[in-house]
């Protein structure tokens, strides 16, 4: 039976708007025979003008998210006063000093970098993704999958409103709760952090310096991510990661208590807090997909796998998990293969499942390590912090892998 298209994206998020992109771009399909499905699609696209204040939700992009945003063709259009480079980064323990003992330092100059990444707000980005994904020619429809019927030549795919079409291969890009990963039957391995986190913006007296600050806390770390504000680079995005209860009274508090709060937290940092825009927060926990293929069926990003914010990698690895896809799809239809043959895909999930269990075993276990009260266990931190921060090849290695310059990149992350 004829197909109504190659390939349907089900989310219109981050990576799925970035899938989109990367398989019209490295001509995978094209675009007319791709199909993006999003409820929340005119509240995010047709060309509205961004809103004036930055969005609670930012990204660090790393160098190889860099490249892959330049290769959908977006990264120029992102808005340089919204898109802020950071060129250093420190991290520290909260029984030490951010310059002494128990810290690390990270500079881009080290490692012959112009920077260490980019703070960008997650609405910008997406909005810049799916308006040129419809420019290219992509179908985007504003709606919800209501079942998945997976058959030797196609999928077919049912919509809550009763409107079906049939598919080579379904990309799920739905979230941490995945309805189309329930759908399809794959079962998932899920933990809760009993943490919460906390986002906001913050002014603070002295200047951020293009660094991203980082002090482990007992209940959690806390993050100050620089972005541009034009006003002697003051501003800061916020990332607090702590226990529940103590999220509950961070969330109740005032403006002048919660920016107190912050600056004790920071140890006083960036001097004094002087002010915040309005708060959110959010449960943390861990997901991570069983498998992320079935037949004529696949998962990227949040939808196969969800970490820790602490290192802020949730973002890169989606938009990782794209490129390898598009990539071995790619490979295959050079091939004359059918786009949603198993070989394909199981190519895909050896690629990026293993890749993507490495780093959230090790942000898992970097938050236990971090993220208590233990004596011992600080002693042991902080000198581990303070002998890492001596051993300059493995530093700069590290800051490497994260950048995204090294280890198993897709094709598209290397350009």
């Amino acid at each position: 039976m004829k197909r109504d298209a190659d390939i349907a994206i089900v989310g219109g998020g981050l990576a799925g708007a970035c899938m989109a992109n990367l398989l019209v771009r490295l001509e995978v399909v094209d675009a007319p025979r791709i199909v993006l499905i999003e409820p929340r699609l005119p509240d995010v696209a047709a060309g509205k003008a961004a809103p004036r204040d930055f969005d609670l939700r930012v990204s660090a992009l790393s160098r190889a998210s860099e490249r892959i945003l330049r290769r959908c063709g977006v990264w120029e259009s992102l808005s340089s006063a919204r898109v802020g480079a950071y060129e250093r980064m420190c991290v520290w323990d909260e029984q030490g000093s951010a310059d002494g003992a128990g810290a690390i330092h990270f500079d881009c100059a080290d490692i012959g970098q112009p920077d260490l990444g980019h703070i960008a707000e997650n609405a910008q980005i997406q909005r810049a993704l799916l308006e040129h994904a419809r420019q290219a020619g992509v179908n985007m429809v504003a709606g919800q999958v209501a079942a998945l019927s997976p058959a030797d030549t196609a999928m077919s795919v049912e919509l809550q409103d009763g409107a079906g079409l049939r598919v080579g291969l379904v990309i799920a890009a739905d979230g941490a709760d995945s309805p189309t990963r329930h759908m399809m039957g794959i079962a998932a391995t899920e933990a809760g952090y009993r943490q919460r986190a906390i986002v906001t913006h913050v002014r603070t007296a002295a200047s951020h310096r293009r660094t991203a600050w980082q002090r482990f806390l007992s209940g959690g770390p806390i993050a100050l991510l620089p972005i541009p504000d034009g006003e002697g680079e003051r501003r800061c995005s916020i990332v607090w990661s702590t226990g529940e209860e103590a999220a509950r009274e961070l969330m109740a508090m005032d403006e002048a208590e919660f920016c107190q709060a912050v600056e004790q937290a920071t140890d006083g940092v960036l001097g004094r807090v002087e002010s915040c825009v309005r708060r959110a927060d959010f449960p943390l926990r861990r997901v991570h997909a069983q498998r992320y293929i079935a037949s004529r069926f696949a998962l990227i990003g949040d939808a196969a796998h969800t970490v820790h914010p602490l290192a802020g990698q949730g973002v890169n690895l989606g938009f990782l998990d794209a490129a390898a896809l598009a990539q071995v799809l790619g490979d295959a239809m050079t091939g004359s293969a059918d786009v949603g043959e198993l070989p394909a895909l199981r190519r895909y999930e050896r690629w990026r499942r293993g890749e993507n269990l490495l780093m959230l075993t090790a942000l898992d276990g970097f938050n236990r390590l971090f993220s208590n009260s233990s004596a011992p266990l600080g002693l042991l931190r902080r000198a581990g912090l303070t002998m890492l921060n001596r051993l300059g090849p493995v530093k700069n290695q590290f800051v490497r892998r994260a950048l995204g310059l090294a280890g198993e990149l897709p094709a598209a992350a290397r350009q």
